[in-house]
């Protein structure tokens, strides 16, 4: 058995570089870092074959000074941090001084830099076991880090590098999702001598929407909305976009805390269930989105690319996240979407039920039909809820909505922002005229969400009622998990479960919401621990239950094929323009869709 002796520093460094350098993204992200924590405005990424042959990151910030550049270069060493104080409330994105040193031992590295009060700058050029060598270089305020040659001492780790090409679009990657986290600083981004990729600093939120645009592309740019929240000594900010822009995979989830760019299950868990029946379960929400928090309740120092992050109270940030993202989602109406609730258009355009205008022959009043019968209302009634009102009362409703429309001295009446129905197509869609063009709404699909807002709120804020089971379950867990269940017992007493502990690994499920009475319930709670365990959080009874109101919605909403008179519709419309999440349906289909007039020009080809 050899005996125990020191590593050499140089192998030291490399083994280091396993976990600080994988890829010359690694790289990128490392230096960029360091120039942001420097206060740079302005970086410029020059990159050579993918980064595999040169890395040339330039800044323009504080810089460091001459006597200080070989201690750069030295493994821990660093000026962020100082104490324990320090590192417990890290609030720049580098701290453990590791990049450099360990970067330099598997590449040629050298390093320039140059303070505001020196007269010149001071270079290095680093080679292994050799001793450093500082010369004076003329040099702007600033820093500039070259890597050359990446890997070209570790063979191994170079074979596992992809295709040029490859390794360069994850550098594109990386330095894009750092412009989104630093709008005041300029970067641009060349390859082979050739400019990729440049943004300038944004000072303003026009330029801000502008800048998040041009890198996530113009479909998130029109998708996406504008968020900020305050509340519970926490900040969120940044962009969330519409539910019908949903991703067939996460590759648009953008979260950053205190501006580090992080992935963590928590806040993923938290985002996803703020999406929940808004969009399809196999799709993914678009976001990019900003945490600011007291950084003494933030753990960044748990993953050596400092990649994920540990809460210190991780419950209280997953419901606040969940709960801002649900209430901003929920506020967004026709009228926000539209702008034009304040529209105006004179009288004798304002289409009134039951006349017939010979400029629009479609808008004539439809038959009224047999009502269906809500079965299914009628049931959930018994078992305790109240059942929303049939579509009948729109009848009545109706001409009274309509004729409500505030009215000014010159007879001039608002227009609603989904405006007027015109006629019902084929008995499913209901065609109006709004200020701006056409409106195109599902009927059933507007009706269900209706319906399902109406039925969570009678459910969620009455009296949740209880029933006991006749043969009581047994269910069994871990250990872990029946301490957790034993100590969320009251929580899950409040959610209409009565859980108590057998044995050391067995739960018996003595009662039951009466909604669930059908359900799988010893696979519920299992799926409740599970989040519980992995989230410090679970809406799994919530959402069973929704799931259950979402089937009574849908069977208990008009039907296609059923014709809707003009008041019918136009109540329908006023009730969309007030119900939360009303862009889709609890399927997560959209309930409407518009056309401007200029959309509609464009079609037929009007002005050319």
């Amino acid at each position: 058995m050899p005996r125990i002796h020191q590593l050499p520093d140089h192998l030291i460094n490399q083994i280091a570089a396993g976990e600080v350098v994988e890829r010359p993204a690694s790289i990128v992200k490392e230096l960029v870092e360091n120039s942001l924590d420097a206060g740079a405005t302005r970086i410029v990424v020059d990159l050579e074959q993918g980064g595999l042959e040169r890395i040339r990151v330039r800044d323009n910030g504080c810089g460091i000074e001459a006597e200080d550049l070989p201690s750069a270069l030295s493994r821990h060493a660093t000026s962020k941090i100082g104490s324990m104080d320090d590192l417990q409330r890290v609030a720049t994105l580098g701290f453990r001084g590791e990049a450099l040193p360990s970067i330099a031992s598997v590449s040629r590295l050298a390093l320039t830099s140059r303070t505001e009060s020196a007269e010149y700058g001071a270079h290095i050029d680093y080679q292994p076991d050799v001793p450093l060598r500082q010369q004076p270089a003329a040099h702007p305020m600033g820093t500039t880090v070259d890597v050359g040659s990446l890997f070209y001492n570790v063979p191994a780790r170079r074979k596992f590098m992809r295709t040029p090409r490859t390794e360069f679009a994850r550098c594109e990657t990386i330095v894009k999702t750092l412009a989104m986290a630093q709008p005041d600083c300029a970067f641009v981004l060349t390859h082979n001598g050739k400019s990729v990729f440049e943004c300038k600093a944004a000072a303003d939120s026009p330029a801000r929407d502008a800048r998040i645009t041009r890198i996530l592309g113009k479909g998130f740019g029109e998708a996406a909305r504008a968020v900020s929240i305050d509340a519970v000594g926490q900040l969120l900010t940044g962009w969330i976009a519409d539910p019908s822009f949903s991703r067939s995979q996460a590759d648009m989830q953008y979260f950053y805390v205190n501006h580090r760019m992080v992935r963590d299950k928590v806040i993923t868990h938290a985002v996803r269930q703020a999406y929940s029946d808004l969009i399809y379960h196999q799709r993914h929400p678009a976001f990019v989105l900003f945490l600011q928090t007291d950084p003494a309740t933030v753990d960044v120092n748990v993953h050596p690319g400092k990649q994920e992050v540990r809460f210190r109270d991780s419950q209280l940030v997953h419901g606040f996240i969940r709960r801002s993202i649900r209430e901003f989602l929920a506020a967004v109406n026709p009228a926000s979407i539209l702008s034009s609730g304040e529209a105006q258009v004179t009288a004798d355009t304002h289409p009134a039920s039951g006349t017939v205008s010979e400029r629009h022959p479609f808008q004539r009043p439809m038959p009224l039909q047999v009502r269906e019968q809500f079965d299914a209302m009628a049931r959930l009634g018994a078992a305790g809820t109240r059942a929303p009102d049939p579509l009948s009362p729109y009848a009545r409703q109706g001409n009274a909505l309509q004729q409500r429309s505030a009215s000014d001295d010159e007879g001039q009446s608002v227009i609603p922002p989904l405006g007027f129905a015109r006629a019902h197509l084929h008995g499913v869609y209901i065609l109006a005229e709004n200020r701006d063009g056409l409106i195109i709404v599902d009927a059933h699909a507007a009706h269900e969400r209706i319906t399902y807002e109406r039925l969570k709120a009678s459910y969620h804020e009455g009296e949740l009622k209880r029933q006991a089971l006749l043969v009581p379950l047994t269910v069994d867990v871990s250990e872990a998990e029946a301490d957790r269940c034993e100590a969320e017992s009251e929580w899950l007493q409040g959610l209409g479960l009565v859980v108590d502990r057998m044995a050391p690994e067995r739960l018996c499920i003595r009662e039951v919401p009466v909604i669930l009475g059908q359900a799988d319930v010893s696979a519920l709670l299992r799926d409740v621990l599970s989040d519980l365990m992995n989230h410090d959080s679970s809406e799994r009874l919530r959402a069973a239950v929704d799931q259950v109101l979402s089937s009574m919605a849908c069977h208990g909403s008009v039907r296609a094929n059923r014709d809707l008179s003009l008041s019918e519709m136009n109540a329908l419309l006023r009730q969309i323009e007030g119900t939360p999440n009303s862009g889709q349906c609890n399927h997560g289909r959209p309930t409407w869709t518009s056309l401007d007039m200029q959309s509609l020009d464009k079609l037929f080809l009007r002005g050319r």
